[in-house]
């Protein structure tokens, strides 16, 4: 066990369905992963392998997706932004509407409307980013430095997508760039999720390169609006054969929109509270996301800031880079594997002591100033 690991296990509020793995999809579109390749600065983040938590979680090895550095951003949001860009400029290109700089509009917690707003400068674009009530001063001051045009609105994130959408539709040289759906507004979303999909790819070939070309037993993903995981069931759900691994959402207990819409069987809509894993601070699940998470997750799990907040230093303490949403995934399979009823779902889940974990780490420090030494004061 690592030194600050939670020492009094309890049981969490958990969502089990072994099952979805004999669920399949399509697959992501293969021409992703060379649009990602082909730009400027672009390189595989790491996949770390951490013996010690294998030792700690009692699986066989254990490793991380660092994203604390994709695209000279601290978050894996620029897969998505610049993919989902750049196909809302060709299909202007094609039209034959007006090729004047574009106002891409948004909201976010933090990645996201930074990540447009980095894409939009590169490419000569403007971005309008809407920023709802709780996003550090640091985070907010980071995405008006890519020259973005930033308001902040005074409430939470489903109230700043409305704004933002509201914003973007008044305008005929706007597009909205917002990775959540709902009815109406679901085709920019879906090239986000495309965009994430070079994220999978990439494990796929790491973990072959490190010996493991069966691919993973176990996946965790922290979970804002749904997006990510999205691309995650995605990709490990379109195989035809092969291993098909547990795929496990995690979300902030002060924000599980997903947890609570498995356990009523439908989307629904959770009124948020303060956490410090505000990029997941999120009270709907996208709508293009909700039947793959409801067909195609094994399980999900809710998590405190300060199961967060300990499996941020640790990581840390490992060498890995980890904000505390990134940390979350960590923080869910301690919980998952070790809380109150661990060896049950173990059991339930097909997991045992040679199982291969792997955590997504979607964060650095650098994307989340708000929980620096956190869990030192009992966090939020």
């Amino acid at each position: 066990m690592t030194e600050n690991a939670p020492s009094s296990p309890r049981t969490p509020q958990c969502h089990l369905r072994p099952g979805a793995r004999t669920w399949r999809c399509a697959p992501p579109p293969a021409e992703v992963r060379d649009f990602h390749a082909a730009l400027p600065g672009h390189s595989p983040t790491p996949l770390t392998e951490l013996p010690r938590l294998a030792a700690e979680l009692g699986v066989g090895r254990v490793f991380v997706k660092d994203e604390s550095s994709r695209l000279g951003l601290p978050a894996f949001k620029a897969l998505g932004a610049s993919w989902a860009v750049h196909r809302v400029l060709a299909e202007r290109a094609a039209s034959g509407e007006e090729r004047g700089p574009v106002t891409l509009v948004t909201a976010t917690d933090g990645n996201h409307g930074r990540a447009v707003a980095r894409t939009a400068r590169l490419l000569g674009q403007r971005a309008h980013v809407f920023v709802p009530q709780g996003v550090h001063p640091r985070a907010v001051a980071a995405i008006a430095a890519e020259r973005a045009t930033v308001t902040e609105v005074a409430g939470a994130y489903d109230e700043a997508v409305r704004l933002a959408a509201e914003a973007a539709a008044a305008r005929p040289d706007a597009v909205l760039v917002q990775d959540t759906a709902w009815a109406g507004y679901e085709r920019i979303p879906g090239w986000i999720v495309e965009g994430y999909s070079t994220l999978c790819a990439e494990i796929d070939e790491q973990l072959t390169e490190g010996g493991h070309a069966a691919g993973p037993d176990l996946v965790a993903v922290p979970v804002g609006v749904g997006s990510l995981a999205q691309a995650v069931v995605t990709h490990y759900r379109s195989r035809p054969s092969g291993l098909a691994p547990v795929l496990l959402s995690v979300e902030p207990e002060a924000a599980a929109c997903v947890l609570e819409s498995l356990g009523l069987g439908e989307p629904v809509s959770v009124s948020t509270g303060e956490t410090t894993m505000a990029g997941l601070n999120c009270g709907t699940p996208s709508s293009i996301a909700w039947p793959f998470l409801r067909d195609g997750l094994d399980a999900a799990v809710a998590v405190t800031d300060l199961d967060s907040a300990v499996a941020a230093d640790d990581l840390a303490a490992l060498g890995v880079s980890s904000g505390p949403c990134g940390a979350a995934s960590l923080a869910g399979v301690r919980v998952v594997l070790t809380g109150g009823g661990g060896e049950e779902r173990r059991t339930a889940l097909g997991l045992d002591a040679s199982s291969v974990v792997v955590l997504l780490s979607t964060e650095g420090t650098a994307a989340n100033p708000t929980a620096a030494g956190a869990h030192r004061t009992g966090g939020e």
